[in-house]
């Protein structure tokens, strides 16, 4: 081989190593994680050492999630403020109508592979024990606190707080006729009785957050250029916190191995319960891999006649980031960034369709929550009906979307889905084993769908977008070009630099 010709191809690949030095090395912290964790697990390490390891990994988390606040605001509100009433609202029906879509094909693919694999084994329950006891959830007041979030009292409030129905047993106060048998009653509980009480529970109420930013935006791009000072806010803001998340990212390989590491290292009894749990995680994956390598990039080559696996290839940072952090919402700024820089969608779809895909988005969530719910009563002897089939896979959408986008939140909404159909909620603490692997895979495959959503959506808009973008261009030359007597010079040395350039 000529030396220049071998000169050339070790600047191609230094080129790209360059270009692609952090996938790299967020691939490897991976699979260096994983490889490590097994290493020290004959050591037996004490929690407190094992605590120690995964510290690294904690800060990341904090790190990430400082920053889902400010984002969403400004993205959403940047995004929307620069858009027209009739763009904003083509994106919100496109987004949520794949949302939709592509939520009850994760489950109806779910449901068909866990009849048909049927996992669920009664012995299975007797090995792993019955667990502990659940709380009775209601699917009305679910929705009921999916409605009151979406609308907080407090916006402040809900930067830290969101709203939940809880069930408190009170007992009566003040009995007429204190008779022997009344005060027996009484003291004994007979009298008790449960009431329904809203309360307000630690976390980010990310929907209300969402909702209360999507009607700021629309209301500042109805005001045009009266509210320009404070939309160029939102947009600087935007660039700012992208800009602390790109330093964020270098950290985040050192991170993500210490959270594989640490995840690893808690696991007690790995081989048992992967063995007996093998079939239940063999089903999910596969429903998960098949929505995520068929369902999903079908439905993008139906709608945008393009190669699917080339816009995979893009999102391969911000996939591997959801593996690690088990978060959507904690990917969200990695997300941004691999749909903007690397595959070239307009901030404007990105900075609408993420936020709200990363909160109501979930279609690994529901695919394996309808998979664990018929796992569950099979495992139970339970033979459902066609209609608690039906049950199962439209519960498990509403209970998917009013999951919150951090680790473990399918475990809660899980609850919801077995109440549904009467299967014991206690059986819950079965799958817990394994669910901290699950939860990450599945976590990456919400991701990956939000990230479709917003190719889909901007394969649509990008003619609006550009139409919207020469008036916008004309409508600041002209107003910039006709200047006569009646405008004073000042205002026209006011105007932004970009602005004047035009003329």
């Amino acid at each position: 081989m000529p030396p220049d010709v071998g000169e050339r191809q070790r600047e191609i690949v230094m080129g790209w190593l360059r270009k692609n030095l952090l996938l790299v090395l967020t691939i490897g912290s991976v699979v260096l994680g994983a490889i490590l964790g097994f290493a020290f697990r004959p050591l037996n390490l004490t929690p407190q050492s094992v605590m120690y390891i995964a510290f690294p990994g904690e800060l990341l988390m904090h790190m990430l999630k400082m920053m889902i606040l400010p984002l969403i605001m400004s993205s959403l509100i940047s995004g929307l403020s620069q858009l027209d009433a009739r763009q904003s609202g083509k994106l919100g029906s496109l987004a949520v109508t794949y949302y939709v879509f592509t939520t009850v094909v994760a489950v109806i693919t779910g449901i068909f592979l866990v009849l048909v694999i049927h996992p669920g084994d009664p012995t299975i329950k007797e090995d792993l024990g019955t667990g502990t006891e659940g709380k009775t959830v209601s699917t009305v007041d679910t929705l009921l606190d999916l409605l009151r979030n979406m609308f907080p009292e407090n916006i402040v409030q809900a930067t830290f707080q969101q709203v939940q129905t809880k069930y408190i047993t009170v007992r009566p106060k003040i009995v007429k006729n204190n008779d022997t048998a009344t005060l027996a009653a009484l003291n004994n509980g007979t009298l008790d009785y449960v009431k329904a009480s809203v309360e307000y529970t630690s976390g980010m109420n990310v929907l209300g957050i969402i909702v209360f930013c999507i009607g700021v935006g629309i209301s500042l791009s109805q005001l045009g250029a009266e509210a320009s000072v404070m939309v160029q806010f939102f947009v600087i803001m935007d660039k700012v916190i992208m800009k602390l998340v790109m330093t964020v990212m270098w950290y985040s390989p050192f991170g993500i191995l210490c959270l594989i590491m640490g995840k690893i290292l808690e696991i007690h009894d790995l081989a048992d319960t992967a063995r007996m749990l093998a079939m239940y995680m063999v089903t999910v994956l596969t429903g998960l891999a098949v929505h995520s390598l068929i369902s999903l990039p079908l439905i993008y080559f139906l709608c945008t006649k393009k190669n699917p696996y080339k816009f995979m290839r893009g999102m391969v940072q911000a996939w591997i980031t959801a593996l690690g952090t088990a978060s959507s919402s904690a990917t969200l700024p990695i997300t941004f960034n691999c749909l903007e820089e690397n595959l070239g969608v307009d901030r404007r779809v990105t900075r609408f369709v993420l936020p709200v895909g990363a909160t109501i988005n979930m279609d690994g969530t529901a695919l394996y929550e309808a998979v664990a719910a018929i796992f569950i009563a099979q495992m139970n002897g339970v033979h459902l009906s066609f209609g608690q089939v039906v049950t199962v896979s439209l519960t498990a959408t509403l209970a998917s979307i009013g999951a919150a986008s951090v680790p473990s939140a399918g475990l809660v909404t899980m609850l919801l889905v077995l109440t549904a159909v009467g299967l014991p909620v206690k059986d819950v603490s079965l799958i817990v084993a394994v669910d901290w692997l699950l939860d990450r895979i599945r976590t990456s495959i919400n991701v990956l769908g939000d990230a479709f959503g917003a190719g889909i959506v901007y394969h649509y808009v990008k003619d609006d977008l550009a139409a919207h973008d020469r008036v916008a261009a004309t409508v600041r030359t002209t107003s910039i070009t006709v200047l006569d007597e009646k405008r004073p010079l000042a205002v026209y040395s006011s105007l932004p630099t970009d602005e004047k350039n035009l003329n």
